[in-house]
């Protein structure tokens, strides 16, 4: 097991020690074999890595590391200079054509399936002193950016909203030709002689071209600026950094940001009708993305060839699509304790496809201890999230948090904080909340106009597919504050009128009779809702049994955010004291209607339900909401 060093004194003739280091990752990406380290060392590396040689197994891998205490950047970008002023605030600067090689990404536009407003937005970007600016899609329109705020808010740095009312004067347009790109740039007052100025020109930083580069692991690097594409499920998925359809990838420890479009991909490769609806218009998207999963499957879509993947503790953002996208390549994978925030939040381009965690068909995939905020979308589930487990999660200062779409479980969301106005959006079926805090509008829907698969239990493999009929939910130990706005809607009531039991329901199918498919869609799932607190107007079920309700506005919910942490707090009724948690197992959860399977863990065993959002024991008669120490009055978390 050989370890080489990358150093940015070294030279690629070099032999790779320590003393004699290469000065390129690439270059030693081309010789590392299966338990090999790649250390490197200081130094901003402008590069795509494509690695050679895949790992053998978990215990033989091939690891990437910067060297402890180095401060490492890996970057899709290259420094532009020669800047000439053109007239007052604007100036200019022409690159020849060759430094892009065979991707110019001002030449290339945003382009592909569900991409609803893509605005002639190109995949390159410009940045001035490491922030972006934003693209002008006429000299005109660059040249006439608002002036509301000054160059100082804006190369300082600032947050969220006044961050995009500050940077939207900062513009630049592109003219390109057969040898050269011409670039302007709207700096207002800032000389851009003065700054550091960059303007990205690679597609991916860390990504190999060919598939099945099993078991790498990429730990302790910065990576940003590169000029990712846009990327729906119907096409491969192109990341700032990703595994490119393979197993094992560890991606740990590592700052990603300002990715065009995707940090982290761990999706689908190319399959033949890349972004096919798009193109031809002849048949649905939904349609062109159904056949990709069977295709997939014809060609070794299983637990033998990708996913198994680990992505933690990471910091993500400034994204403009997704923080980690993935469809299919991210079965049986872990998404833990990473930071993720302002993802979509440029607002240059929109679409369906872009949130914090964007995943399609992750089975067996868990998402847990992660802190998500001030994005579009926290975090969406589309079709087949099948034994997929969302795990004591802080949502907050989302458009949305979670949304749950054409997905028929077992699903389980337990011990998470969703506290953004809109809260969960569900158009699935067969999801077990548990002792989750819902301090926002959650909704329900059934969607009969499409069907997605649904596998065998723990596998890739297809045991049939339905319509979502709505229902089939659990909900036990919630607690549900109901915004102060009066147009949303907060708690269970929307399950009124659903049974309760499965004999209830074939009971209702057997009155309707005779018939077929037209019987199931005129009679809602049976749902299983007990013991949940509702809040400030939150409305239960109508038959739920036991419950705390108090429709008083005197929570006083908040969640406040500083440069090192996130504290909440809120004020619980005195009748909580009354509340008695219903303890959970996994037998009283039952069997799900159409997928015919239980909820349990991913190696078949038991699920437990012993800990809260701390990883702390209930007690014995468990808790209502994520938090153990839940009290009536006041209550005060760092979370």
């Amino acid at each position: 097991m050989a370890i080489y060093h990358v150093a940015k004194n070294g030279t690629d003739d070099n032999v790779g020690t320590e003393n004699q280091p290469f000065l390129t990752i690439n270059h030693a990406a081309q010789i590392a074999l299966p338990g090999d380290t790649v250390m490197v060392h200081q130094g901003v590396y402008r590069e795509w890595v494509d690695p050679k040689n895949a790992g053998l197994n978990d215990r033989q891998r091939i690891t990437y590391q910067a060297v402890a205490g180095d401060h490492v950047v890996l970057k899709g970008s290259e420094v532009v200079k020669d800047w000439q002023p053109v007239t007052k605030g604007i100036w200019k600067t022409v690159v020849d054509n060759k430094l892009f090689g065979d991707y110019n990404p001002f030449a290339v536009k945003l382009d592909g399936d569900w991409l609803e407003q893509g605005n002639d937005c190109h995949a390159g970007d410009l940045y001035v002193n490491h922030h972006s600016f934003y693209e002008a899609h006429s000299y005109e329109k660059m040249a006439t950016a608002d002036e509301r705020k000054t160059v100082t808010d804006y190369v300082t740095g600032i947050r969220s909203a006044d961050r995009h009312a500050a940077r939207t004067k900062y513009r630049w347009f592109a003219e390109v030709s057969d040898q050269t790109t011409t670039i302007y740039a709207n700096f207002h007052e800032l000389d851009p002689k003065q700054a550091l100025v960059e303007i990205s020109v690679r597609k991916c930083c860390f990504y190999p071209r060919h598939t099945g580069i099993n078991y790498v692991t990429l730990s302790g690097f910065e990576i940003c600026q590169a000029a990712t594409p846009w990327a729906p499920p119907t096409t491969e998925q192109i990341g700032m950094v990703g595994p490119h359809w393979a197993k094992g990838w560890q991606i740990k420890d590592n700052e990603l940001h300002d990715a065009k479009c995707c940090a982290i991909s761990i999706g689908c490769p190319k399959l033949g009708d890349d972004n096919a609806y798009n193109q031809r218009h002849d048949k649905p998207g939904y349609q062109y993305q159904l056949e990709r999963i069977f295709n997939a499957s014809r060609h070794g879509w299983a637990a033998d060839t990708v996913g198994a993947h680990e992505i933690a503790h990471n910091t993500i953002y400034n994204c403009g699509q997704c923080a980690i996208v993935g469809n299919m390549g991210c079965i049986f994978s872990r998404i833990v304790d990473n930071r993720i925030f302002e993802i979509g939040t440029k607002y240059e381009f929109g679409g369906w496809e872009i949130a914090a965690i964007k995943f399609h068909a992750p089975i067996d995939t868990e998402i847990s201890q992660n802190k998500i905020d001030h994005c579009i979308l926290g975090t969406w589930l589309d079709w087949e999230a099948q034994g997929t487990k969302i795990d004591r999660n802080l949502y907050h200062h989302n458009l949305r948090d979670l949304l749950i779409e054409m997905c028929h479980g077992p699903l389980l969301v337990v011990n998470n904080v969703f506290a953004s106005k809109r809260a969960i959006d569900e158009y699935a079926q067969g999801t077990a909340f548990i002792n989750n805090l819902i301090a926002g509008q959650n909704t329900i829907q059934s969607v009969l106009n499409r069907a997605t698969p649904y596998h065998l239990p723990h596998s890739t493999a297809i045991k049939g597919y339905a319509m979502v009929y709505g229902g089939d939910d659990r909900y036990y130990n919630n607690i549900f504050i109901k915004p102060k706005d009066e147009s949303l809607v907060s708690g269970t009531s929307l399950y009124n009128g659903s049974p309760t039991t499965m004999r209830d329901y074939i009971s209702q199918i057997e009155k309707r009779m005779p018939g077929d498919v037209e019987l199931f869609e005129t009679v809602r799932q049976p749902t299983y809702i007990d013991h949940n607190v509702y809040l400030q107007g939150a409305k239960r079920f109508s038959k739920e049994k036991s419950f705390v309700e108090n429709a008083e506005l005197n929570t006083h919910f908040e969640i406040k955010q500083n440069e090192d942490s996130v504290s909440m707090t809120f004020e619980m009724p005195s009748n909580l004291a009354s509340a008695k948690a219903q303890p959970i197992s996994a037998d009283q959860l039952g069997k799900l209607r159409i997928v015919d399977a239980k909820f349990e863990s991913a190696d078949s065993k038991p699920l437990q339900f012993n800990n809260d959002y701390f990883g702390n024991p209930f007690n014995d008669t468990g808790a209502m909401g994520p938090f153990a120490g839940l009290k009536p009055g006041t209550n005060h978390f760092q979370i």
